[in-house]
This record gives structure tokens, sequence and C-alpha cells, in this order.
């Protein structure tokens, strides 16, 4: 057993929840599930599960299927609900992920004089007129060599 993997007690509490195989049950049902945990625990990516674990690819496909069974939300309330029962959890503050994601400075809600907006508007617009002539400048010059 490696660090971080499952006790008995535990494997006791997850293993229900885990869907049989469709032939039968999955011999090495633990080790995926290990695997899995392992390789969130870790944030590695899948090619890098542990050889010990089996085939990242096989790992990968039981995640996908118990992903889209919903077998991670039923084994996550099932498990809240177990911890409520002895009295181990307290939900009067849950929180779910504490993620943060910056916003570009032009999402933030910058406050801009509105003068100096049509100042810049204006350069812009201007900008873009110089770039135009350019073009039309240097299609004149193309077309005249071409001519000659």
């Amino acid at each position: 057993m490696a660090r971080g993997d499952l006790s008995d007690g535990e494997w006791g509490l997850v293993e229900p929840f885990l869907p049989v195989g469709e032939r039968g049950p999955v011999p090495d049902l633990r080790r995926l599930f290990n695997a899995v945990m392992w390789r969130f625990r870790t944030g590695a990516p899948w090619r890098d599960v542990p050889e010990e674990y089996g085939s990242w690819s096989t790992v990968y496909g039981a995640f996908q299927r118990w992903a889209v069974a919903g077998t991670f939300q039923t084994l996550m309330e099932a498990m809240i609900a177990e911890a409520a029962a002895r009295g181990q959890v307290d939900l009067d503050l849950v929180s779910v992920d504490s993620t943060v994601a910056r916003a570009h400075h032009h999402a933030a809600g910058m406050a801009v004089d509105p003068e100096l907006l049509d100042g810049l508007e204006k350069a812009v617009a201007e900008e873009k007129g110089v770039q135009e002539r350019d073009k039309a400048h240097r299609w004149l010059r193309r077309t005249k060599a071409a001519t000659m």
C-alpha cells in the first residue's frame, strides 16, 4: 500500500458505491480507485500515474466511466451522510472551492474619464486611417511597378 492509498476501513466505506464491471467484479477495483485518487491528490497528468497502479489508460477509462455514471457524486453524498450520522461533520460552514480566476483589467470595471476615452478612441481611429492609407499607397506602387 502506497502513502495516501485507502486503508481497509476507508475502503470498506467506499467499495459499496463503486460500480461492478459489465462481466462481474473488477479484480483490481481498489487499485484503480487508489490510482484515480493519486492523480487528483498530486495534480499530475494521467500519463504520469505510477505503473504500480496499472496502465494510465485503464485508470483514465475507469475514471471516465465513473464520472459519467455519477459515481463520484453518489460517493460524496454517501460519505457526507455517513460522517453526519457519526457526528463527525459540521455542515454550518462548507467551502467547496477557493480557486481564484483573475480577470483581464478590461473586465475589472475600471473607471475612465469620458474625455480621455474619447481621445483614445479618436487616436485609434486615426491610426487605423493611417494604416489604411499606407495599404492603399503600397497597392498603388505595386500596380504602377507592374505596368511599367
